[in-house]
């Protein structure tokens, strides 16, 4: 029995070992990947630079090289920065080494407002003179809005153009919860606010398909209107060849003006070598805009600018706590905010919203901080993809706000939802549940019971407050009538285009315009830029991901689209009580 004891101890003292020399090995390449990481980049004469967008692209991409890495089949999942991206294109206009941009794009993982805030800054890249070549086997049409503004587009001989404009598919989940005995219970103001349609009906309300129309004509024609621009096609030239389905094959889509020619990839390569003042036999030199990131810009002036100009990142739905850099929680941005109001040298506050709005309280948190905030100097708000109800909500109080003609905003409106689950639990398993209770309402909102009358009556008035604090926010902010805030309110989404119209924007742009606001509201001649929140330490976010990454991954094991049904699904159940939230998730194919 003793050496039974001896050799159970000496082996778990050897795994405990191997564990420990194992980790420290761990941590090793860790430290090796980060410091690789921030080691600058050297540029030569007569580089292109590639851009792929083959990675999602996030507002403000983490400097933690493990951020989003999968544990389980041990391969990074690296997310790359729209801001990075922009700074990119602006430095590689300016550096004499950079001969051109090889734009290479199928399928990119961005929103139609990214993209179009990526096609802005190559147009202006243009004006250096420089090229820009396109090409791909297949283009969607996110990536051919992207790829129309090349000097030179080009597609493989047996490829093809996606031209046939926009839709929304709405998933329903009425008859699925019919099935299992769960009954929503939702209470709302806004005839427009569509959120809950999904759990209410088993297809779109008059109301809703007229806002959604709306917003989809409204952006298929500043795409339409961008490609006719650069690829010099009339628009309704363009309309035609999509409601026709003309485009139907590689040739086609030469015959209509949409790209310039049909090569392979060793003849695009030769152009692209021409184009770069290389001869044939040269290895074209690239530089990824990973890779490029790390180039050193160029300094202007002597020494660290003492003034400085905060960019506030929010992206993500809105709730409680920390959050992350892909979840706007109200505590986190509420104390970036601050701190850059308190901090003297900053002059500036751009703050970036890409929220499609959530909790209704912490909304209110951070509209809360914005509001001081421009009280004491510019705030500049750029909506991202979306920045609708609770993201609109936190914009409201900023000295201006831009937003791109694609994006999505507006759904001033809120609503609640609870979820009954006594039909289920009572019909489909059998189980009941009693309760003891102090007084009448302790019980309200449980869900093993529906509302009462009486208690649906308490938490409609609680909808119907917050959104009368809602408008008079929004009023108070734009300078606008309470009155026609509820005009233009009731829940509906707008398109950034109508929203300037409409008076909810004040001009349209991107980060990059919403900066050069801020710099002109404040007359900053040499600053320098501050991002917030301040990004965590890549060692601490390590620990914090191996516990967390499971799930998300069991959850990217699902094809895409229906793992977006199931996020969205999984939140409307997650976050009962009162919403100020977008309607739904919206992906422009």
């Amino acid at each position: 029995m003793k050496s039974f004891f001896k050799v159970l101890l000496a082996s778990v003292l050897g795994v405990f070992i191997a564990f420990m020399f194992i980790f420290f090995i761990f941590l090793g390449i860790i430290g090796v990947m980060i410091s690789s990481a921030d080691k600058p980049v050297e540029v030569g004469p007569n580089t292109v630079l590639h851009m792929k967008l083959d990675q999602p692209v996030v507002d403000r991409a983490s400097k933690n090289p493990f951020d989003g890495f999968d544990y389980l089949n041990m391969r990074p999942v690296s997310r790359t920065g729209l801001y990075d991206i922009l700074e990119n294109i602006e430095k590689a206009k300016k550096d004499d080494n950079i001969e051109g941009i090889f734009i290479e794009i199928s399928f990119p993982q961005a929103g139609i407002s990214t993209l179009g805030e990526i096609r802005d800054a190559l147009e202006d890249f243009r004006e250096s003179g420089k090229f820009i070549l396109a090409y791909a086997d297949y283009y969607t049409q996110g990536a051919y809005y992207l790829a129309s503004v090349a000097d030179h587009v080009y597609l493989t001989p047996t490829g093809q153009v996606m031209w046939a404009g926009l839709r929304s598919e709405i998933m329903f989940y009425k008859g699925a919860l019919e099935k299992l005995g769960l009954e929503p219970q939702i209470i709302r103001h806004g005839e427009f606010k569509s959120a809950v349609e999904p759990f209410m009906y088993d297809r779109m309300s008059d109301e809703n398909r007229e806002q959604v129309n709306t917003y989809l004509f409204s952006i298929w024609n500043v795409i339409v209107e961008g490609v006719s621009r650069t690829r010099g096609i009339p628009a309704g030239r363009l309309d035609e060849i999509a409601d026709r389905a003309l485009v139907r094959s590689s040739e086609a889509a030469l015959e209509h003006g949409l790209v310039d020619e049909l090569l392979y990839r060793d003849q695009v390569l030769s152009r692209l070598r021409e184009l770069a003042g290389l001869e044939e036999d040269d290895d074209i030199k690239s530089v990824s805009i990973a890779q490029y990131t790390r180039v050193p810009k160029k300094r202007e002036g002597r020494g660290l600018p003492r003034e400085k100009l905060a960019i506030v990142f929010a992206e993500g739905a809105i709730g409680p706590g920390e959050g992350s850099e892909l979840s706007i929680g109200s505590v986190r941005i509420s104390r970036a905010l601050r701190e850059a109001r308190k901090d003297t040298t900053v002059k500036a506050i751009v703050f970036r919203v890409n929220s499609p709005g959530g909790s209704a309280l912490d909304s209110e948190v951070i509209w809360r901080e914005v509001e001081l905030a421009a009280n004491e100097k510019p705030v500049i708000v750029s909506m991202g993809d979306l920045a609708a109800s609770g993201g609109y909500y936190i914009a409201a109080p900023a000295t201006k706000i831009v937003a791109n003609p694609h994006t999505i905003t507006g759904s001033i409106g809120v609503f609640g939802l609870l979820l009954d689950a006594s039909g289920f639990l009572n019909e489909k398993l059998g189980i009941t549940v009693d309760v003891a209770k102090t007084n009448e309402f302790a019980d309200m909102g449980s869900i093993y019971r529906p509302l009462t009358p009486d208690e649906r009556e308490i938490l409609q008035q609680g909808v119907e407050d917050v959104y009368r604090v809602f408008t008079q926010r929004v009023a108070e902010g734009r300078g606008i009538d309470v009155a026609r805030v509820d005009e233009i309110g009731q829940g509906r989404v707008w398109s950034g285009y109508d929203a300037r119209e409409l008076g909810l924007v004040d001009e349209y742009g991107g980060l990059t315009r919403a900066v050069e606001l801020a710099v002109e509201e404040a007359g900053l001649e040499y600053y320098r830029v501050l991002s917030l929140p301040t990004q965590k330490d890549p060692f601490e976010e390590l620990l914090k991901n191996l516990g967390g990454s499971v799930r998300m991954r069991l959850a990217g094991d699902l094809p895409g689209s229906m793992s977006r049904h199931m996020e969205t699904l999984r939140t409307a159940l997650e976050n009962q009580g009162i919403q100020a939230r977008m309607p739904f998730d919206m992906v422009v194919y």
